[in-house]
């Protein structure tokens, strides 16, 4: 964990030695109707924050209306009187009982008190401006969408941004500012986009300049395609990062209706060539939102999953999943919503990586380094061992010092860049699966054909 400032050096965030700082952050949503953070009726602010560190996160991205910041007869109510307005009364029993300190303080006192407790536990804070008009977000209609929107004049969203960035400059660990979430709607365009994007940019680093600048794209923030051509054009440097989403339903349900590799290699070429490309031109990436449904019963979610993950571990960006609260003091209308892509609803679901360990799959805290080498060998770093199938299916890879036979070779065979496949003395193709106990064996490679749309890559024998 490190407090500001952070820089960037090409596509690292490093921070005043030149360390690389990764950012492993998790949504915490505070832009809703109320204006507070969840779940503050549930536990205190502090053990919300000392839980964010003891779950692996080092920081959170925490959302805010444009209009907590630029509308004082929102801004300045009590927490009591925000949640009273909307009939939240069991809420305000909650919060008193754990959140006494905050409960009668106005809205955004209460804001600054969370943020203080965050930045008091040694937690990374990316204040986000997820939306104007408090409430749920997002449609294409809903007003808050894009520059001359009905809740989004550009105008007040700079004037905005340089308050948040003054109010929170004395707070070290508030290390970046994200300046618009999921830009979209009938108006959006790529004129206005640099027009704005830039000028926010500007005014947040005149008020602030030790906050990274993380700009999102269009498209529900899907898109950032246009960098190809034109870049941004900021007086400094150091300081940008860009941010892409990407979920399983963002795809609809290609993931459930078509074959899964070809649906894994079709998502992440977009995502690349729409966004993750920024990597090669020299700029961190942040993927500031994915997620899945906790409950393990979508099978659209459980594929993308699988094969988002595969990404991440391959380009190594900085993330933030979606997003750290099981319900919603009230959302779509509705008191305690769930929210089942937050932990309140996580299950013990293994998500298999199937060269993470030497012979049995294991935590990648403690397997040792593999390399793929050009002659298409599975190596240990460090050594010259390889990976080797056996002679008969089912059975147990095993490491080798003969690494230039058939069966030391393994062909990545599908779309998905996650089958690989050898052969056997009899040229019987296989490819690597982990038994019951965890082993990785060598089974018939399975989920290949493009017409197959039930197979599930994670299941076993699928690999």
């Amino acid at each position: 964990v490190s407090s500001q400032p952070l820089y960037t050096n090409s596509r690292w965030i490093v921070n005043s030695k030149g360390q690389r700082v990764k950012l492993t952050c998790v949504n915490w949503v505070s832009h809703m109707d109320v204006m507070l953070a969840e779940g503050l009726n549930h536990q205190p602010v502090d053990a919300i924050s000392k839980s964010i560190i003891n779950m692996g996160f080092n920081c959170v991205r925490l959302t805010w209306p444009l209009y907590l910041f630029t509308n004082d007869s929102l801004s300045s109510i009590t927490v009591r009187q925000s949640f009273k307005n909307l009939g939240l009364f069991s809420s305000i029993l909650g919060l008193q009982a754990n959140n006494p300190s905050i409960v009668d303080l106005s809205v955004l006192d209460a804001y600054k008190a969370v943020v203080a407790s965050l930045a008091k536990n040694n937690v990374m804070i990316i204040l986000d401006n997820h939306i104007s008009k408090p409430g749920w977000c997002c449609s294409r209609f809903d007003g808050n969408g894009f520059f001359g929107d009905e809740y989004f004049d550009p105008h007040l969203w700079i004037q905005g941004l340089t308050k948040v960035a003054i109010t929170f400059k004395a707070t070290t660990n508030v290390v970046g500012m994200s300046l618009r979430n999921e830009l979209r709607g009938p108006l959006q365009n790529v004129d206005d986009w640099y027009r704005y994007m830039q000028k926010g940019a500007e005014a947040v680093h005149a008020a602030n300049s030790d906050v990274l600048i993380i700009l999102s794209g269009l498209s529900f923030d899907k898109d950032l395609s246009f960098l190809h051509q034109r870049p941004v054009n900021l007086t400094f440097s150091g300081k940008l990062v860009f941010e892409i989403h990407r979920y399983g339903f963002t795809d609809g349900d290609t993931w459930s209706a078509d074959n899964a590799n070809q649906a894994c290699g079709e998502v992440l070429n977009d995502m690349v060539s729409r966004g993750a490309f920024v990597l090669e031109q020299g700029y961190p990436l942040f993927v500031s939102e994915f997620g899945a449904d906790q409950r393990g019963t979508n099978v659209n979610d459980n594929r993308y999953f699988n094969c988002f993950l595969g990404l991440a571990a391959e380009l190594d960006f900085d993330w933030a999943l979606w997003t750290l609260v099981g319900s919603y003091y009230l959302r779509d209308g509705i008191v305690g919503l769930n929210e089942y892509y937050g932990p309140g609803y996580a299950e013990t679901r293994p998500h298999k990586n199937f060269i993470a360990a030497a012979i049995e799959l294991g935590p990648c805290s403690e397997a040792e380094a593999w390399s793929y080498a050009p002659t298409k060998a599975l190596i240990v770093l460090g050594t010259y061992f390889c990976l080797q199938a056996d002679n008969k299916l089912g059975q147990p890879a095993k490491l080798s010092m003969i690494c230039s036979d058939d069966g030391s070779k393994w062909d990545i065979i599908s779309d998905s860049k996650m089958h690989l496949s050898s052969k056997l003395q009899d040229a019987t193709s296989v490819c690597l699966d982990v038994d019951p106990n965890n082993v990785i064996v060598t089974q018939t490679c399975k989920c290949l054909s493009t017409n197959d749309t039930t197979c599930d890559p994670e299941a076993s024998g699928s690999k």
